[in-house]
């Protein structure tokens, strides 16, 4: 009988590629939506697009323990990139999107150099230095980012040389559903990997991990710069299908809201990103519409029922086999 258990265990954790029902159709709802509701694609797609961008922040935060209050810093590096490289170079948005990711993957291994060392709290402040530094830099360097008006007049070229990028926001959706999709792919190869096992516990106890021969500091700057390079993607598509990038991409609000979005549907956990910004983006969506001016103390009051209460009490027919 334990002979069995354990074979079935050592299947479930060597098996990554395992899909359960609902996940398939999570997805073909997803990529159902801007045919089934056209008027709701650009909603969509902006969801796809801080879906992304929360599951990047997750892999440091839910999977390594890294915390970080200036995430945005890769986003909006990755929107600028984008932008910049449409603008003056190729206005291809597949060739501008890996662009992007590379040039914020090398961003974020420089960066992966201040988190380290020192401890939780020196983290967040360094983060979020490092965030405000670009923010600055860019609202200096007006003549190439356009400062605080904005770089503007970024015209992309269709997805491939036939989808053009149409009002309705369409294109733009399955562009970014197709994007975040293949990003969600690797990501959960990454996770359920062995590499992803050493991450589980570099957070759970770094000295422990250390401890058993797991390089820690590598592992740690390895998953920061490809949350780097994921959080470009991010911003990139962001950029491309809005033709507009701005200092509001590098602002602290972005990486607050992420974190939000991360308190909504829970750390350590892809799906948790996914669903913490339909949330957020859809309550943020219908607060605004009823009280522009303090949308944000309503979701604060879910976010306090959620302390409260326990997520897991509240969500839990949505989280069953979740890991």
């Amino acid at each position: 009988m334990d002979d069995a258990r354990t074979d079935a265990l050592r299947k479930r954790l060597l098996d990554p590629a395992r899909w359960r029902p609902w996940e398939f159709a999570v997805w073909a709802l997803a990529f159902a939506l801007p045919l089934a509701m056209p008027s709701h694609a650009l909603m969509v797609n902006e969801i796809a697009i801080v879906a992304l961008f929360a599951m990047s922040l997750d892999l440091i935060l839910g999977y390594t323990g890294i915390v970080s209050l200036g995430h945005a810093a890769f986003f909006g590096f990755g929107a600028y990139a984008a932008a910049l490289f449409a603008k003056h170079v190729m206005p291809d948005p597949t060739v501008g999107l890996l662009v992007a990711v590379a040039l914020s993957a090398g961003v974020g291994a420089l960066a992966s150099v201040t988190i380290l060392r020192g401890s939780d709290l020196t983290r967040l402040m360094v983060t979020l230095g490092t965030a405000l530094l670009l923010l600055e830099l860019a609202n200096k360097l007006d003549g190439l980012t356009g400062g605080a008006d904005g770089l503007q007049g970024v015209v992309m070229g269709p997805v491939l040389g036939q989808f053009d990028f149409d009002l309705y926001g369409r294109t733009a959706a399955w562009y970014s559903l197709s994007v975040v999709l293949l990003l969600f792919l690797l990501m959960r190869r990454l996770v359920r990997s062995p590499f992803g096992a050493t991450l589980k516990a570099i957070r759970d106890n770094r000295l422990r991990a250390m401890a058993i021969g797991i390089p820690v500091v590598s592992r740690m700057a390895v998953i920061y710069t490809v949350a780097a390079a994921i959080a470009g993607a991010a911003g990139a598509l962001l950029a491309q299908t809005t033709g507009f990038a701005s200092l509001d991409v590098l602002a602290f609000d972005r990486s607050a809201d992420v974190l939000l979005m991360l308190v909504i549907g829970g750390v350590g956990w892809l799906y948790g990103g996914i669903a913490g910004a339909v949330v957020f983006k859809l309550l943020q969506d219908a607060l605004s519409s009823v009280t522009p001016q303090y949308w944000m103390f309503w979701i604060g009051l879910i976010l306090v029922l959620l302390v409260l209460v326990g997520r897991d009490r509240l969500l839990k027919p949505w989280t069953w086999g979740r890991r």
